[in-house]
This record gives C-alpha cells, sequence and structure tokens, in this order.
C-alpha cells in the first residue's frame, strides 16, 4: 500500500474484504490526460494496490474478463493480449514484451470508516475518477 495523508479527495473503491489475495480486482472509470481511462484495485500480499489499466507494451486494458488480473497462480498481474507479467507490488513488468516497464500507479491507503475498514484512492492531477 501506498501512505498519503488523509484527503478530502479520497475516492472510496470498496470496502477492504473485496480485494482477496490474488483475486478479482475492483475496476473504476477514471479520466487520464482528459481522456476516458480505466483504474482498478488488487490485494496482494495483504497489501492493496492501485493501477491506470493499460498494458506498459500497448496502452489494452489488462484484464481477460472484467476484474481478472492476476495469472492462474495469483502472483502476477498479467495483460491478457500479448501476457506481460507484472509484480503486484510494484507494477514493474517482469516478463513478455514489455520487460523493464512499469504499469502507472494510483495512490491508494486502507482506512477505518463507520461501515468497517475500506479502500480508498487517492487522485492526482492527471488521473482523477470519471464524471458521474
Amino acid at each position: 500500500m501506498i501512505e498519503a495523508a488523509q484527503t478530502s479527495t479520497a475516492v472510496r473503491v470498496c470496502a477492504a474484504g473485496e480485494l482477496v489475495d490474488g483475486g478479482a480486482g475492483v475496476r473504476m472509470n477514471a479520466t487520464y490526460a482528459g481522456g476516458p481511462a480505466v483504474v482498478f484495485f488488487v490485494r496482494f500480499g495483504g497489501e492493496a494496490y492501485g493501477y491506470l489499466n493499460r498494458c506498459a507494451h500497448v496502452p489494452m486494458e489488462l484484464d481477460w474478463v472484467e476484474g481478472q488480473f492476476f495469472e492462474s497462480s495469483g502472483l502476477y498481474l498479467m495483460c491478457a493480449t500479448h501476457g506481460a507479467i507484472y509484480q503486484p507490488e510494484t507494477g514493474k513488468c517482469v516478463g513478455g514484451p514489455c520487460r523493464g516497464g512499469r504499469l502507472r500507479a494510483v495512490r491508494v491507503e486502507e482506512r477505518d470508516t463507520p461501515d468497517g475498514r475500506a479502500v480508498f484512492w487517492l487522485p492526482d492531477a492527471d488521473l482523477v475518477p470519471a464524471p458521474t
């Protein structure tokens, strides 16, 4: 998890329990550099991580079925199109056509709320939630 100060611009993603290590991720519509995009959130090693849903090789979404970002072992994120694999804790490409490239990370933190522990996205200037 990337630590960040609490801010009023934080966006609640989901209840913390919805993200399971190596399991399905949560997608959210976003705007990146002025255009439509999707971000996703997963859990690995007990920590929540978030990334722009674009492969570092070709700017295509990674998930092979909506919300499925991990390959079968649950140890790596994988691009369904060309098989690039990424470390979930860093976003670094460790195999495939973009070796050495990285996914674009988003800031994530977990907080206790009146409804229980939750995962929050802390947007930055270039990557923000899509207008609803």
